[in-house]
């Protein structure tokens, strides 16, 4: 299966490293050669990545005359520059005869210059999410999915969101155990569902922390399933209940009680990928009073019930064999 990645100007070259990499664990867990990847380029000389890194491609975009099964763009670091006319229209003319074709972060501007997100679905970083959509305003543009699913195009967020665009590739031509296996060996700690945000409530609480809710953040983590009521929080902090409130969803871009939710959520993500405990023992273990308030805060913020969420990670060798009693 032949699977082509046009790689820009000044590219990000983990995206390049996340998906040749995914490709060839799939390969060696098959033992066979079943993804033939070849990276492309507008010149047929070294590329030099946004991080200085040197990459060879191995071929000219002009030689690839036929559609291959999967055409992916990688993305620039920044907004990529716009490459030559040439280069749009086989773009434009290439993807229509492929399976399947996509972009990794920025290089979706590319598919945009090409006429190919009209109507459609699209993510990418969130920091050039509403660029892309002034750009590009017949798209669809999503600056919180790691990757979207739309018809034949798959689009996804930054740099190593290229790894879970190419698990979920693995995953439709190989089957879900392959694509464990694989994010196994990478060891990525979880291989996200698309539908997951971009932003992690941990991640987000760096940016700020100077700030005096940073200890009552690490409390929340620390504690997940202590009594995290505003009340209580408000007390730590030394703040009145309607005061914290007000200074927390200020600062941290939401309230305290989404804030509690998201991470008792990343808690029990964390204990679903990593132990056999069943969805009961993980509720309690992660905050939520019950194996139903969790699976009403997974519907709410992820989508999808805690049992479902599991089983996208899970295979028949895990051990793990949630029953009736989980709660689902």
């Amino acid at each position: 299966m032949q699977v082509v990645i046009f790689a820009p100007s000044n590219v990000h070259a983990l995206e390049l490293a996340g998906l040749t990499d995914v490709f060839a664990e799939a390969n060696a867990r098959t033992a066979e050669s079943f993804y033939d990847v070849m990276i492309v380029a507008e010149e047929d000389c070294a590329i030099r990545c946004g991080s200085g890194v040197r990459v060879l491609p191995d071929s000219t975009y002009v030689k690839i005359l036929t559609g291959p099964d999967t055409l992916l763009v990688a993305g620039s670091v920044g907004v990529p520059n716009e490459p030559g006319a040439a280069v749009i229209d086989w773009l434009t003319q290439m993807a229509p005869q492929t399976r399947r074709y996509g972009s990794v972060c920025t290089g979706a501007f590319l598919l945009g210059s090409a006429g190919l997100l009209c109507g459609r679905h699209v993510a990418t970083h969130w920091q050039y999410a509403p660029l892309l959509a002034e750009r590009f305003p017949a798209a669809r543009v999503d600056g919180t999915r790691v990757f979207i699913r739309d018809g034949p195009m798959i689009t996804s967020a930054g740099s190593s969101a290229a790894i879970d665009l190419g698990l979920s590739l693995v995953e439709e031509d190989l089957g879900r155990e392959v694509a464990l296996y694989v994010a196994r060996r990478l060891v990525v700690f979880l291989k996200r569902p698309g539908d997951q945000s971009q932003f992690s409530v941990h991640l987000a609480a760096q940016a700020i922390d100077r700030s005096r809710l940073y200890n009552i953040q690490q409390y929340i983590l620390n504690h997940p399933a202590a009594d995290l009521s505003i009340t209580t929080l408000a007390k730590i902090a030394a703040m009145s209940a309607r005061n914290f409130t007000r200074a927390f969803s200020q600062e941290v871009g939401i309230p305290p009680s989404d804030y509690v939710d998201l991470t008792r959520i990343d808690v029990a993500r964390f204990l679903m990928g990593g132990s056999r405990l069943s969805i009961a023992a993980i509720a309690e273990k992660s905050g939520f009073r019950s194996a139903r308030a969790m699976r009403r805060a997974f519907l709410a913020h992820v989508g999808v019930t805690p049992s479902d969420y599991r089983d996208r990670f899970r295979t028949s060798g895990d051990g793990t064999r949630p029953g009736l009693s989980d709660n689902r």
